[in-house]
């Protein structure tokens, strides 16, 4: 597994950088764009004085469903790295779903046969939307109509609320018609319930190890029962809505009770299904549930129940050991062929996207192709608001790749700055300005430094989002606006396009940018191993550049 050489090379003296502005969409419209709206003289010079083109980044360009499905850090990512489309996790399952597939898997035949042989309870995990990034409710609902189908009894259903994928207050458009689903389905002594819930970013879904209590409060809610009691989903969501004023990726934990005991405690012999699809905010509730050795929290009470991921969510380390669909087999990254060159690479990001750059980049695997030719570098992430620090590791991520690029020793460095995403999923326009103009300050000293060096920068991103900040009416495509007429904050991604610079004033003379056809996030890998001197290999997405 070679690259080439190429005949005929860029001679370019310093380091192809490639700069990752997560979710930073191009969107012509102003009105809550961001991007548009911050002060950054940078982007706009670099967006005015050097070739551009506009990248699709969703739907099928990245292996999802179709093109009303926005794209996500995690499938961008696996495109940007293996220049690929694979079908990806809510294709998968969905597919696997219909052909009955998954239900004739090992993961679910244990899932399921536990639950038969003890007449235990099935547990069901996940967020509870169709955003389509981490889980799809419908997912949820044909898992449900199986277990009764094959003679479970007892269901219990634990709800993550979302508010980020999806509109930032809609919990109450998923419940109650899901109330009702559960209700045609309790006859003939099936029983299935709403048993505990939260918003995903309080409860459950941490990732990259970054805050480890928030599992802590999950399992407290989810296994243990412990937690604030209401009669009903319903009743948590709007109490704590009218007593904190928050949108629901932000609600407490609840338990549902009856009679001041709680419906759906996971005991010995129950069987449980996190559901999500998407690995990233999966992996830490897995190993609470798998791991017998265990330190991040005290678990209480650790039940010996069958646990099944939805996917395989780490495959290197085998998280967790059964799942219900196998993810899809990326081969041929980027990261594999750079390691049989002599190409010494560096990856960078804060923690919050340290596994994009590395662990989604190499094609859902963990660890290195080449421990002598890559260095991976994880700034830790700080554990507070993203609005209240909106420039986060911002100027650390900048150091770090100065000190990189001065060192001489990397023809490719790439890097994450998450800011645009992870600030922009918050809703706050004031805040999400301010992290793109941090974003603009850094990408001016990175810059200056790519010059010193003559190499070249390609500045991008993997979606859409802090381009677009207010939810849109689909009909006339204004703001919609809150009852005290305010607009009413977005806090999922966006199915903008994305931009893709080439910063070059050194070599850009030996090769020409294609402005003709349609091009993705999946270009993007042929385009720097060109840059770098190397043929692409023929089942890579097309380059971006023609050499001269």
């Amino acid at each position: 597994m070679k690259l080439k050489e190429l005949k005929t090379k860029v001679p370019v003296k310093g380091p192809v950088v490639l700069i990752v502005l997560d979710g930073v969409g191009m969107n012509p419209k102003e009105s809550g764009n961001a991007v548009r709206l911050a002060n950054t003289p940078t982007l706009d010079r670099l967006m005015r004085d050097y070739p551009a083109l506009s990248l699709k980044a969703h739907g099928t360009a990245v292996g999802l469903p179709s093109d009303d499905d926005m794209g996500n850090s995690e499938v961008g990512h696996n495109a940007l790295g293996s220049g690929q489309i694979f079908a990806q996790g809510a294709k998968l399952v969905s597919n696997s779903i219909a052909s009955a597939k998954l239900f004739a898997g090992e993961g679910w035949q244990k899932v399921s046969g536990n639950c038969k042989q003890n007449a235990s309870t099935l547990h069901f995990i996940g967020l509870f939307s169709d955003g389509n990034v981490h889980s799809h409710i419908d997912h949820l609902k044909a898992l449900i109509e199986q277990a009764k189908k094959e003679g479970i009894q007892k269901v219990r259903v634990h709800i993550l609320l979302d508010g980020r994928d999806v509109a930032e207050t809609s919990a109450l458009e998923y419940v109650e018609p899901f109330e009702a689903f559960l209700a045609g389905l309790n006859t003939d002594g099936f029983d299935a319930k709403i048993a505990s819930g939260g918003g995903r970013m309080s409860i459950t879904m941490d990732r990259y190890e970054a805050n480890w209590g928030m599992v802590q409060k999950g399992w407290q809610i989810h296994v243990l029962g412990k937690g604030r009691q209401f009669s009903s989903a319903k009743e948590a969501i709007e109490t704590y809505r009218e007593e904190l004023n928050v949108i629901d990726q932000d609600l407490p934990g609840f338990v549902i009770a009856e009679n001041g005991k709680p419906v759906g405690t996971i005991e010995d012999g129950d069987s449980v299904v996190f559901y999500n699809f998407r690995g990233d905010r999966s992996i830490e509730i897995s190993r609470a549930f798998c791991e017998k050795d265990f330190s991040y929290f005290d678990r209480e009470r650790f039940p010996k129940v069958t646990y099944a991921g939805m996917l395989e969510y780490d495959g290197d380390l085998h998280i967790p050991p059964l799942y219900l669909v196998a993810p899809p087999e990326i081969t041929g990254t980027m990261g594999e062929y750079l390691a049989q060159a002599p190409i010494h690479s560096l990856a960078v990001s804060e923690t919050q996207k340290y596994g994009h750059v590395t662990y989604f980049w190499n094609g859902n695997k963990s660890g290195k192709y080449s421990e002598e030719k890559e260095t991976y570098i994880e700034i830790p992430s700080d554990v507070v608001p993203f609005e209240q620090r909106p420039w986060m590791k911002s100027a650390e991520i900048t150091d770090t790749l100065i000190k990189a690029i001065q060192s001489g020793e990397y023809a490719f460095i790439r890097a994450n700055f998450p800011n645009g995403d992870m600030v922009g999923h918050t809703g706050s326009l004031k805040a999400t300005m301010i992290a793109m103009e941090a974003l603009d300050l850094c990408l001016d000293r990175v810059l200056a430094e790519v010059d010193k060096a003559g190499g070249i920068a390609l500045i991008t991103a993997d979606h859409g989002n802090a381009d677009e900040m207010f939810e849109l009416d689909k009909k006339t495509g204004e703001p919609k606006k809150n009852k005290d007429g305010s607009y009413k904050a977005k806090t999922s991604h966006t199915l903008n396009p994305v931009p893709f610079i080439f910063y070059d004033n050194h070599a850009s003379s030996s090769y020409r940018v294609k402005t003709a056809g349609s091009f993705g996030l999946a270009n993007v890998a042929a385009t720097t191993v060109n840059l770098l001197g190397y043929e692409a290999p023929d089942f890579w997405n097309e380059s971006m550049i023609e050499i001269l």
